[in-house]
């Protein structure tokens, strides 16, 4: 079975917690993601991350320390998600591909309807993600 490595950002303004939409014509439409993308072969996480950032979200990061992978099986295919805190270093974010974002706290996080990978991850470190 295919696995699918996925980097995704952190990223903390004012105690809140950023997190993006899928937009209707992605894959797994409509649910909440931490924003990133998949890793190209020979990529390195960091790099996947800061390129798929400036494409998607329009904005300069600067890739900060990892947190350990969430691996989830789907019933084709298991994506395995390689988490980075990240700070947005230049420009205003602007939806590329997604359809709508928000800025929660930790503790409001669960209220919107994830990807299973980002539930998976949350789940694993909410309690971590509240005392950041």
């Amino acid at each position: 079975m295919k696995n699918i490595p996925v980097a995704c950002a952190i990223i903390k303004k004012h105690g809140k917690i950023l997190a993006t939409q899928r937009s209707e014509f992605m894959r797994m439409p409509l649910k909440w993601e931490f924003p990133g993308g998949k890793i190209n072969d020979g990529e390195q996480p960091e790099e996947c991350l800061a390129r798929e950032l400036m494409e998607e979200l329009g904005v300069k990061v600067e890739v900060g320390r990892p947190l350990p992978p969430v691996t989830h099986q789907y019933p084709a295919f298991s994506i395995t998600l390689f988490p980075f805190f990240a700070t947005i270093v230049s420009g205003d974010i602007i939806l590329h591909e997604h359809a709508a974002m928000a800025w929660l706290s930790p503790s409001d996080l669960t209220t919107l309807d994830w990807t299973e990978t980002d539930l998976k991850f949350i789940l694993a470190y909410k309690s971590y993600l509240s005392f950041l």
